[in-house]
């Protein structure tokens, strides 16, 4: 009989649970659920040398920024069974000199999840999560979503022959979201009430229908989320940084990154972790006041911001997010939806590009430098989340100043000229790079 490699584990009173119980919550106290290993009989498979052997790898599962690093994904999994679209192998950017300046931080590198299949990191999520499903003899999959999340979800689903069922909040997601759900197939349903209000519903369906669901609080999305940080340190030829800087919307990321160190430090594959900062907007950031509060207190509130893709007011993934400050000596911090707008203007000008809650990890790097948390001589990473085109309309409405309350501080407008070569010579003649901040 094979040794047991995986097992679930609610984070609150470590009861444990098969692999392939259908639970998303702890049936004794209602706590979140981890996917847990037997890290020392996992110990002789993993090493860093394994996974770079796999960068030359020609099988769909190594080409995979995910499965690449199966072993801490999912060891037990059959190889035929992994549901992949080459996810991950997402670039990492070190910093123009006009993102330097608008910082102020030099050691500035950005890991772009925008440039997954999708266009955000929730494939890495999906692609694990879709699986595991597969394994568990699932029909049909479910999501509540701000967007993001129903654009994987419907492409994983429809790739592995599964229904995808989505349910996103009325007005609150950008067209560029919703188009892709709709594209990819899955039944789209719009609910009267915001993020919190659907993931209930959801929440409610997959405990009393024959569905899986793949919000973050289904602990087999967070595994595939983890491979972020273990390609970021590959190609920082396995270098831990000082700082790790993600968004925090429903606290996926947060959580699971905290998890990846974690593991590599209990395997003494790294000698010490970074520290983890959470940015959230400040309309959207129950979770920043409860960090104040020294975490006393949950707090949640009605979320607004133009970054749709963390306009949650009760994030799920709140006591893995603890976790991970607890042990990387973390800190949370807020920005305005002005800072977030502007860091996005200078991000997208480098050519990178992102949408807007992307943005709030490097607007979170400048308010950290400015607050000198962030010292000259340490080296960070900020992830960007999502891709630019999710949320085009931000891009023009920012740059016409047609933004209620916020003032287009790096504007590229256009300019409008008749039809004559005279008045287009005259603007090639102009530069055409944004002023540096």
């Amino acid at each position: 009989m094979s040794p047991v490699l995986t097992w679930l584990q609610c984070v609150r009173c470590s009861e444990r649970f098969f692999r392939n119980a259908r639970l998303y919550l702890c049936p004794h106290c209602g706590g979140l659920l981890d996917v847990q290993y037997d890290l020392d009989a996992l110990r002789d498979r993993v090493s860093f040398e394994r996974f770079d052997e796999r960068l030359g790898g020609f099988q769909p599962w190594e080409r995979s920024g995910v499965w690449r690093y199966k072993e801490l994904v999912a060891p037990e999994a059959d190889i035929a069974d992994l549901v992949t679209r080459g996810e991950g192998n997402t670039m990492l950017y070190d910093s123009p000199s006009w993102l330097v300046a608008f910082t102020g931080h030099k050691l500035l590198q950005l890991k772009h999840e925008g440039e997954n299949p999708t266009g955000s990191f929730k494939d890495r999520g999906m692609t694990s999560g879709v699986t595991q499903a597969k394994q568990m003899g699932a029909h049909a999959v479910i999501c509540a979503s701000t967007g993001n999340t129903s654009a994987s979800m419907a492409s994983y689903a429809r790739l592995s022959g599964l229904q995808g069922v989505v349910a996103f909040p009325a007005g609150k997601v950008a067209l560029g979201k919703i188009a892709q759900a709709v594209a990819y197939g899955a039944t789209c349903l719009e609910i009267d009430g915001d993020f919190d209000v659907a993931q209930h519903l959801v929440l409610q369906a997959a405990s009393q229908l024959s569905i899986y669901m793949l919000n973050s609080v289904n602990p087999y999305r967070l595994e595939g989320q983890k491979t972020i940080m273990l390609e970021m340190l590959q190609q920082r030829r396995w270098k831990v940084p000082d700082w790790v800087v993600v968004p925090g919307g429903n606290l996926g990321n947060s959580s699971a990154f905290g998890k990846a160190f974690i593991e590599l430090y209990a395997l003494g594959l790294i000698k010490r972790m970074p520290r983890i900062a959470v940015v959230q907007a400040e309309g959207a950031s129950p979770f920043y006041h409860s960090w104040k509060d020294n975490f006393r207190a949950r707090q949640s509130m009605k979320a607004e911001t133009i970054a749709t893709a963390i306009r949650i007011g009760n994030p799920t993934n709140y006591d893995k997010a603890i976790r991970t400050i607890e042990r990387t000596g973390g800190l949370v911090v807020c920005v305005s939806d002005q800072a977030i707008m502007d860091a996005k203007a200078m991000i997208d000008a480098a050519g990178i590009g992102c949408e807007p809650a992307s943005a709030a990890s490097v607007a979170g790097v400048r308010q950290l430098v400015e607050a000198r948390e962030i010292k000259t001589h340490e080296e960070v990473v900020a992830v960007l989340t999502g891709h630019l085109l999710k949320d085009p309309n931000a891009v023009i409405d920012y740059h016409s100043g047609m933004l209620a309350g916020l003032v287009p501080q790096y504007a590229n407008q256009i300019h409008q000229i008749p039809a004559d070569f005279d008045a287009l010579a005259a603007w090639v003649a102009k530069p055409t790079t944004p002023a540096e901040p």
